[in-house]
């Protein structure tokens, strides 16, 4: 294998929302997860609220794709479970969680702010001591280990006070409310954090549209692309201040990197894989690290009649605002075709034409270490910064034998495969930094709300339901993922 550069990172992530727990203490806000319920592959999570005749009720969707009835408030019922509640409780266990870490000897953590912990309402006047008192002490931990933090600064979590009552992102003051809190947490741990990330999986605002069987309404995109606009701007913002408050940050975007392949040699199914790269991939990363809206923006908007309202100075400040370094999450390909589907794939936020060289996994999500390489190499040439893959793994059911043990050879066996593949891209002259692996423990599952499907190396006991003691029993890719890192991604056997 061609050894990987000498300084690289190697890691695990999670993000606030899916860990922390502790959803109503020590002075913080609600965000949309708190009023979003469990659910499994086969059964939607809802976003709950009361009407406004005080009735209670739940919508399909989740984020801003969630539609409650108008004059009707988001509110926690008492007849719903809510995971994320709870979690798996990182807010009090955080010195246990980082102590595993560092034991399989990560050199970078990548975990999310909570917006609502600074900012419990977003438009607040100051800040929330406790909640920044939190992150200092988790950033403490990390360096007493020499962890290097990778902070996403927003990771789906906009305060549920600006979602309610501003209409959140389609709303551009949210670019203010975000920049007031970005410089807050970066003026507060300019001396501990280096690596930021401005927005998780950005693109996933419109890139699903399309992609989940139904095809969006034109109100839905004029709607995603006016948020992305202001997010672009928050970003670009952040990035210029950021710079000013400490020239040595390092700013990534994030984007939710799926590798698209036509399903046949048809030439019309080359074009339509070609324009879903430019419509779900490289829309996001071009603004972000080029600064600047692609050519195929226009073709883009007018498919939809978007109209995206821009104000003067807008395209100086995206310009001015580029991240440094490009990061992404790469979890499985999708066949793109224009013929009948007669295979098709569905699941958990996976659609269209079944690969017939490729096998899925229990939620419908294709195993695929190419795709992986072909995105490295594919992004790099696009841009030429240098990448991180910040979330990639496994979600899988997992048994706990009669002594305890965890035997989760599949696991080793798919992160083995995008290690090789990660690898072959740095032969192939990409410059890449950092590898964070998805749910380094096992954390509440963003699409369907279980913890059944777990992607951790470490096994947190406690069920769907809630129920169980919360501890932490390292599994067999714990051992597997320690030996890797020791030998700096060599040893993958």
């Amino acid at each position: 294998m061609t050894q990987f550069p000498k300084n690289f990172l190697w890691g695990g992530a999670i993000a606030a929302n899916q860990a922390e727990g502790a959803y109503n203490e020590d002075g913080r806000g609600l965000v949309q997860t708190d009023v979003t319920t469990g659910g499994s592959v086969d059964s939607p999570r809802y976003t709950t609220y009361i009407d406004k005749d005080g009735k209670p009720g739940k919508s399909g969707g989740m984020g801003h794709h969630a539609r409650i009835p108008e004059g009707a408030t988001y509110a926690v019922l008492d007849d719903f479970y809510y995971p994320n509640h709870k979690a798996v409780d990182f807010y009090h266990r955080y010195k246990e969680d980082i102590k595993l870490f560092a034991e399989m000897g990560y050199s970078i953590f990548r975990l999310s702010i909570s917006w609502a912990r600074i900012f419990p309402n977003g438009d607040d006047a100051q800040p929330n001591q406790a909640g920044l008192d939190f992150y200092r002490a988790v950033f403490e931990e990390c360096r007493k280990y020499n962890i290097e933090p990778l902070v996403s600064i927003w990771h789906f979590d906009t305060p549920l006070n600006l979602e309610q009552n501003y209409g959140g992102w389609k709303n551009r003051k949210l670019v203010d409310f975000y920049v007031k809190y970005t410089e807050v947490i970066m003026n507060e741990y300019k001396d501990m954090v280096k690596y930021w990330l401005t927005f998780n999986e950005i693109n996933n605002t419109t890139m699903f549209l399309d992609m989940m069987g139904n095809q969006g309404s034109d109100e839905e995109f004029q709607e995603g692309y006016q948020i992305l606009h202001h997010q672009f701007l928050a970003s670009a913002r952040t990035v210029t201040l950021g710079k000013k408050i400490n020239p040595n940050f390092v700013f990534g975007n994030m984007i939710c990197g799926i590798t698209f392949y036509p399903a046949t040699c048809d030439p019309a199914d080359i074009l339509a894989a070609e324009h879903k790269w430019q419509a779900g991939i490289y829309y996001c990363g071009d603004v972000q690290v080029k600064g600047e809206y692609g050519s195929y923006a226009k073709r883009l908007w007018d498919a939809h009649n978007v109209k995206v309202e821009m104000e003067e100075g807008d395209l100086e400040e995206l310009k001015e605002g580029k991240v440094d370094i490009y990061t992404f999450s790469y979890y499985m390909s999708n066949n793109v075709t224009t013929h009948e589907i007669t295979d098709k794939v569905s699941g958990n936020f996976s659609m269209g034409a079944r690969n017939p060289y490729l096998t899925y996994s229990d939620w419908g999500w294709a195993h695929d270490a190419t795709g992986l390489q072909y995105y490295l190499e594919k992004i790099y040439d696009r841009y030429q910064v240098p990448l991180m893959v910040v979330e990639n793994g496994l979600g899988a059911f997992d048994t706990v034998e009669a002594d305890g043990s965890i035997h989760d050879d599949y696991r080793i066996d798919y992160h083995r495969e995008h290690v090789k593949a990660m690898s072959d891209a740095v032969a192939n002259g990409v410059d890449l930094i950092a590898y964070t692996t998805w749910g380094c423990i096992d954390i509440v599952s963003a699409g369907t709300g279980e913890m059944r499907k777990r992607y951790g190396f470490i096994y947190v006991d406690m069920d769907d339901a809630g129920n169980g003691t919360l501890d932490r029993t390292p599994k067999d890719s714990f051992y597997w993922y320690k030996k890797v890192i020791a030998s700096n991604g060599q040893d993958i056997e």
